[in-house]
């Protein structure tokens, strides 16, 4: 794949391919001016470009900074969010607003949020997820978890 347009299109089930356009728009209208949507690890990624960040990600340098993949899986959809992993506040309000939002379980790990249910994914509180952190904020939180 070589756009996020061409990943969502090879999706084959309808209501999935509906849930992941469904939260590309609201990541692409709601995501804070700053980071670039690529394709990264073969998904949907919203990074901090080299422009903002010369130094790349630690693990690769060669790669942009990553803050937000996007994937359909075999099983769920998986949003993987490092804000989320690097900020305790910013998953504490997750956590609280979620049952908000939804009737299901939150199914998370560290940075990934899985959604099991097509039908039953939190399109408005993504977006407002997104809201939560600029490049900046990320940059600055990355580099205080490294050092």
């Amino acid at each position: 794949m070589n756009s996020v347009d061409a990943y969502i299109a090879a999706i084959e089930t309808p209501s999935r391919r509906q849930a992941m356009e469904a939260l590309v728009e609201a990541i692409r209208h709601n995501l804070p001016v700053g980071f670039k949507e690529v394709i990264g690890y073969g998904m949907p990624a919203w990074v901090v470009p080299f422009s903002a960040y010369p130094n790349g990600y630690h693990a690769n340098p060669k790669l942009p900074l990553p803050f937000l993949n996007l994937a359909s899986q075999k099983r769920h959809i998986g949003l993987y969010h490092m804000g989320i992993y690097a900020d305790p506040e910013l998953l504490a309000w997750f956590q609280a607003e979620y049952p908000k939002h939804v009737s299901t379980k939150l199914n998370m790990g560290k940075s990934c949020i899985r959604f099991t249910n097509d039908k039953r994914v939190p399109v408005d509180l993504i977006g407002e997820l997104c809201t939560k952190m600029d490049p900046q904020a990320w940059i600055e939180r990355y580099e205080a978890a490294r050092s």
